[in-house]
This record gives structure tokens, sequence and C-alpha cells, in this order.
């Protein structure tokens, strides 16, 4: 029998990535026509989130942005990911 994991709602966490991938300067709708990401690449960052520890200090880091970010929040399990969207 395999790992279950709680994976928090589908909704909230696409939301979740986009305003982080946002809050950075990445246009997921861009990168996905120009082929710097795939809709499997895309979803699979949407159920990494899913699976994350940090949704809090996600959701009170995005709260406090005031600027772009230059790189992905503390503690993000897709940091690296964006972080290489984003360069």
């Amino acid at each position: 029998m395999g790992v279950l994991f709680n994976m928090g709602d589908p909704a909230r966490h696409f939301w979740l990535t986009r305003s982080v991938g946002r809050s950075m300067g990445i246009n997921f709708s861009e990168a996905l026509n120009e082929g710097r990401i795939s809709a499997e690449g895309y979803a699979k960052l949407v159920t990494e989130c899913r699976k994350c520890g940090f949704v809090k200090q996600c959701e009170n880091w995005l709260a406090h942005t005031t600027s772009d970010h230059s790189e992905a929040p503390p503690n993000c399990t897709n940091a690296a990911a964006l972080n290489d969207l984003k360069h």
C-alpha cells in the first residue's frame, strides 16, 4: 500500500502557484506559449504545492509582497523550479 498524502485544495494551490510566480515576474501563460514550461510541468508545480506543509507561510509571504521578488519564498517546495523558470 502506498503512502497517502493529505493534499490541499487544487484551486487554492493553483492560485498560490500562480501568485508566487507573478510576484517573481513569471507569467505562466507566456512561459507555456514560449515552451519554457509544459502543461504537465505546470500541473506538477500545482501538485507539489498541494503537498507542501508551508501554505500559511506562503500566504503570509504573498500578503506582505510589496515588490517583485527575484526568488521563491523560503521553504517553497517549488523553489528550484520557479527560480529556474525566472532566470
